[in-house]
């Protein structure tokens, strides 16, 4: 299968700044992948869609809570995935996950945890107030 690993969450106060990284691998990775994105979980709450982007497209999708605030960019070359976030807020306090996606199914498809195939096993953003 797909391995995911996230790195680059931490502790920050509001108004910062944070850049997560998803670096993936395996012989399935290129085949498998459609696009890769981000999601988040806060305690006690739904997981939720942050941003995706397509691997060899030029799609790319943000949620409204954090379209223009939050910047995802992709390195081909390296399989990898960033997520820049800036003027952090305590809401977004959250495990972020990396997935990847294989293949859409209807239009709305980039922000459905259920079309997304591999999974990270997080890392912790804390933002403080």
């Amino acid at each position: 299968q797909v391995q995911l690993v996230e790195s680059g969450g931490g502790l920050v106060q509001a108004g910062g700044s944070l850049t997560l990284s998803c670096a993936a691998s395996g012989p399935m990775f290129l085949p498998y992948t459609y696009a890769m994105g981000w999601f988040r979980q806060a305690p006690g709450k739904e997981r939720e869609f942050v941003a995706t982007i397509q691997w060899r497209g030029t799609g790319l999708y943000y949620s409204d809570s954090v379209r223009g605030r939050f910047t995802l960019t992709r390195d081909n070359y390296k399989n990898m995935v960033y997520l820049q976030m800036t003027s952090l807020k305590p809401e977004d306090t959250a495990v972020y996950y990396c997935a990847t996606e294989r293949s859409p199914a209807s239009s709305d498809w980039y922000k459905r945890a259920e079309f997304y195939d591999y999974w990270g096993q997080g890392t912790q953003v804390t933002v403080s107030a």
